[in-house]
């Protein structure tokens, strides 16, 4: 069956988002339509709302609508220590534990090579400049544990210590309150060689 041009346009503009194929988008348009319009607007106007207001900080390149982020200019943040993450839901991540109070580098991707991502392409040159200030006295790597983010790790890793800035890496390996038959083998070695003396 083919719907209206229109229709057509929604259910391609749908197909955006990550795990939406066809099928999905038909049904959500379809619904839209059908049973939910005054929500359906809601959305529009709402996306459209955060697609020009919502930009980055510029210092540590979370969405903000300021140009500088409510972290960023928190006074009781420790201006002294970054946490370097791959995406903004990390930071949201982190931020629940209420564990941390420095401020954050928001990488917005991580290195990958054989898709063209260079430090360019992830906000490197601007973290450099950050170091070059002299008033970051440590980076807390927090990057995924793939092929990527330890790549990435160790390029910012490298960086860091140019400037003789102190480098940790989060800790990684067994979660607490898991049971060691469940957890699979390479998070077991981790654990094993990232073992602490206690």
């Amino acid at each position: 069956m083919r719907f209206s041009p229109l229709l057509d346009q929604l259910i391609e503009a749908l197909r955006c988002l990550p795990g939406v194929g066809k099928k999905t988008a038909e049904r959500m348009a379809l619904y839209l339509l059908t049973r939910d319009r005054e929500n359906g607007k809601r959305l529009a106007e709402h996306l459209l709302q955060a697609m020009t207001k919502i930009s980055h900080c510029q210092s540590c390149r979370i969405f903000s609508e300021t140009p500088c982020c409510e972290i960023c200019s928190s006074p009781q943040r420790d201006h002294t220590i970054r946490c370097i993450v791959e995406n903004p839901i990390d930071v949201t991540m982190i931020e629940q534990t209420g564990s941390y109070k420095g401020k954050y580098f928001v990488l917005l991707g991580r290195l990958s090579p054989l898709d063209g991502i260079g430090p360019d392409d992830i906000g490197l040159p601007h973290l450099k400049s950050h170091l070059e200030q002299g008033e970051i006295h440590e980076l807390i790597l927090a990057t995924n544990p793939t092929v990527e983010g330890e790549a990435t790790a160790h390029y910012i890793s490298t960086l860091a210590k140019q400037y003789r800035i102190k480098v940790t890496r989060i800790a990684q390996g067994v979660p607490k309150g898991c049971e060691l038959e469940y957890v699979d083998s390479s998070t077991i070695t981790l654990a094993m060689t990232s073992r602490e003396e206690i």
